[in-house]
């Protein structure tokens, strides 16, 4: 099994990235630095993670050359429209520090969105970012996208995990060459709480987060897993050394309950997001 998949314009991203959402400015350049320090060559960032500071001067300290190591950022749903994703870009580049990116996504799908992928296009046809995509769009949202872009998403970043397993999302995006990559996929940490993972895991000698990526990784899902220790950094990368079978593959897809820990992606696109009411109707 590879540990890199080649996106639909030719670029290769590494199957495992680290994922940074709530690591502030002041943790996330130490941290970034350990994860590349331990083989990580992706890291996933946002401008609504308010680190990009911090993930800039980790990226400019690394153990490893920029060109080695693949950078995605994203734009926050408040500043969809042509001119604010343009300055958006602008903004994060100069808490960045870097000449170009290497993935640009829309963070979340919201009616101005198309005006935003016009902006991407410019950005993707000028070289500054190596390639654009979206976040959080479901077989509706991204057909739209289809039906009215010249540059195609390579990416379609998504809430996936054994408790929402977005079977026919991710049929649909491989269908059409574009690579599906899940976020909070090990549900929280939750995954550590499931007998058949920790099952799988005794006879893998592996923990049921491992048996959980290695899962993903099988039907071809890009992840990007949290750390914030050395050790959890490596063995969140140290599933390149077995197989689950067929059977057990489809063991773990009957665990799927079609359960969101996050918000589904019409209820964006239709409000928006409030902190103060959303956050709270989450809990």
């Amino acid at each position: 099994m590879k540990d890199t998949v080649t996106l639909n314009n030719g670029l290769v991203i590494p199957t495992i990235g680290y994922g940074t959402f709530k690591i502030d400015d002041k943790e996330s350049e130490n941290l970034v630095k350990m994860a590349v320090k331990t083989g990580y060559r992706h890291i996933d960032t946002a401008s609504y993670y308010n680190n990009e500071l911090g993930i800039g001067k980790g990226i400019a300290g690394a153990s490893a050359p920029r060109e080695d190591i693949f950078l995605a950022t994203k734009i926050w749903m408040d500043d969809l429209g042509y001119d604010k994703t343009m300055k958006s870009f602008e903004d994060s580049m100069k808490k960045l520090d870097l000449e170009y990116l290497d993935l640009l996504l829309l963070h979340w799908p919201r009616p101005l969105a198309l005006e935003s992928w016009k902006a991407l296009e410019e950005l993707y046809n000028a070289g500054k970012v190596k390639a654009i995509g979206v976040c959080n769009y479901n077989i509706r949202l991204l057909q739209e996208l289809l039906d009215n872009c010249s540059v195609k998403p390579v990416i379609n970043q998504v809430e996936c995990h054994p408790k929402l397993q977005q079977t026919d999302l991710i049929e649909f995006c491989h269908k059409n060459d574009i690579a599906v990559e899940a976020w909070s996929p090990i549900m929280k940490g939750q995954v550590l709480d499931v007998p058949l993972l920790q099952k799988l895991g005794e006879k893998y000698g592996k923990s049921p987060v491992q048996i959980t990526l290695r899962w993903h990784i099988q039907r071809g899902v890009i992840v990007i897993p949290k750390a914030s220790s050395e050790q959890r950094m490596l063995d969140n990368r140290d599933v390149f050394d077995f197989n689950l079978t067929d059977e057990e593959m489809a063991q773990i897809a009957t665990l799927d309950e079609e359960k969101r820990l996050g918000f589904d992606p019409e209820y964006i696109y239709e409000n928006g997001f409030d902190p103060a009411r959303d956050l709270k109707n989450k809990k």
